[in-house]
């Protein structure tokens, strides 16, 4: 039977905040602390205990509805969402149901084709976390509730995406977002952003239409395991289809999915719950928060320019790739470098080449940032001018970055103490130039006899001179003598 598969696919998100605090209690939000030894006797549920707004957390939310372009709302309250598992001791958790901070949103996510794919945010709002289980390795359960009462952001959207590579694009920009916009680290291998893909698959056919089970993936932390989880279950629910038409969402409903990822599948947990399950009502020791234009307005003049628009910008001003615009953009401390770098009267076209090569590599080696390098942007503008005037080579320039982290010493005067300003003199380079061709007779030959071969055998010989002279003869200068001697 012929059939055509069109996946259907939306997202539900949740991200740790990056508040000093607990969203209800002055617990410190504090990774891998000893268990249980960041806890109060709000985020432990004990009776008695009264819970207080994180205002920070709130001004987190409504800034990241506003960046994901979402109706914020004037009135928002506070719910009990009933559930019991071990990790959660109040039996219920905080959260927001009927009226989030955000609704209507819209995230436009680059795909692998090159175009935008709109996303639309059905809603953005806030709840607190539940702790975590402990189990592995034991032969029962230990419980750490630090993790209790830690500020969530739940972001879900509409089931606009429509492939597995389409979700990994929008998990990629939504992490880059939240860490640009300093709500959260979003660090996933801390669990500080975790993915919940809801898949399933229109399946047309001779007869018409089918719809298979809605199935939620479970907290996903990894990009790699967001596109596998997806692939993986839309094949599976493809093949559970062909193997019994009935299996459809009238039939089946929702269900919630594991992923395994050393098997490389996904498994059946337990049936979706849904709204009524949870049985909601507003919480009784919390206010509502009221907003005004003007607490909108000041948080919306705090965004800046976003990582995506930024993207678009320098691709288009300085004539990059998407992939290295977005290396510039990853962090925005870095990309703010950047600016103020040009801004100091750095050439831009080549300090973003010395972002994405050596700098970047530097920042690497030791696990940081370029902006956590701590060059400061005069310095940085000044090692570029350096190169673009021709005063020292590329090669020369990453030796003398290397040094700028160990020295407060200006990278003309680096470049000086190290021999490294290049060398514009003709007839000295003219003897760089004579023993490369005297040990190079081939490549020599090359140039001169075989046109097919000229252009790679003229810049081996340049290689050969920039070797010999240690990096230190000026590129265009080589270049230009080097064509002179050959047409000799």
């Amino acid at each position: 039977m012929s059939i055509s598969v069109r996946p259907i696919i939306g997202m539900e998100i949740h991200i740790q905040l990056a508040t000093r605090t607990k969203m209800f209690c002055a617990c410190p939000v504090e990774f891998a602390a000893a268990p249980n030894s960041r806890v109060c006797p709000v985020c432990l549920g004990l009776p008695g205990a009264l819970p207080v707004i994180n205002r920070r957390a709130v001004e987190f939310a409504i800034r990241t509805a506003l960046a994901l372009n979402c109706e914020i709302a004037r009135l928002t309250k506070w719910d009990r969402k009933s559930y019991f598992y071990p990790d959660l001791p109040k039996n219920y958790q905080i959260s927001q149901y009927d009226l989030p901070i955000g609704v209507n949103g819209r995230f436009d996510v680059p795909t692998r084709s090159g175009e935008m794919r709109p996303v639309r945010i059905r809603r953005v709002h806030l709840e607190e976390d539940a702790g975590k289980n402990i189990h592995e390795g034991l032969d029962h359960t230990r419980i750490d509730l630090n993790r209790a009462g830690t500020p969530l952001l739940e972001i879900v959207t509409e089931p606009d995406l429509a492939s597995a590579d389409d979700a990994y694009a929008f998990a990629v920009e939504l992490q880059r977002l939240a860490a640009w916009l300093g709500v959260s680290e979003a660090n996933m291998q801390k669990g500080q952003m975790r993915f919940e893909p809801n898949v399933n698959v229109a399946i047309v056919h001779a007869d018409g239409e089918a719809r298979t089970p809605i199935a939620e993936i479970k907290n996903l932390n990894s990009f790699r395991s967001v596109r596998s989880a997806i692939a993986y279950e839309v094949d599976r629910q493809v093949a559970a289809w062909k193997a019994d038409p009935g299996y459809t969402l009238s039939a089946h409903g929702k269900m919630n999915f594991g992923w395994d990822d050393a098997r490389g599948m996904t498994e059946f947990q337990r049936g979706k719950e849904e709204a009524h399950d949870y049985r909601y009502f507003p919480d009784p020791d919390l206010v509502p928060v009221t907003l005004d234009d003007a607490a909108i307005d000041r948080i919306r003049g705090e965004l800046g320019e976003l990582p995506l628009q930024r993207q678009a910008r320098l691709k288009s001003s300085l004539g990059l790739s998407d992939s290295d615009a977005a290396t510039l953009t990853a962090d925005r401390a870095s990309s703010e470098l950047l600016e103020a770098a040009i801004a100091a009267g750095g050439d831009s076209r080549t300090l973003a080449k010395q972002f994405i090569s050596f700098w970047s590599a530097q920042a690497n080696a030791r696990s940081t940032t370029i902006a956590g390098l701590g060059v400061s942007a005069a310095r940085l503008a000044e090692l570029a001018t350096l190169t673009a005037n021709g005063t020292i080579s590329a090669t020369a320039a990453a030796q003398i970055a290397e040094r700028m982290l160990d020295s407060d010493d200006a990278p003309a005067a680096i470049a000086a103490a190290a021999g490294l300003l290049q060398v514009r003199d003709e007839s000295a380079t003219l003897a760089w130039i004579d023993q490369a061709f005297a040990a190079n007779a081939q490549a020599v030959a090359d140039a001169r006899g075989n046109p097919k071969k000229r252009q790679a055998a003229a810049g081996f010989l340049r290689g050969q001179v920039m070797k010999l002279s240690g990096g230190k003869a000026d590129p265009r200068l080589v270049g230009e003598l080097i064509e002179r001697k050959l047409g000799e």
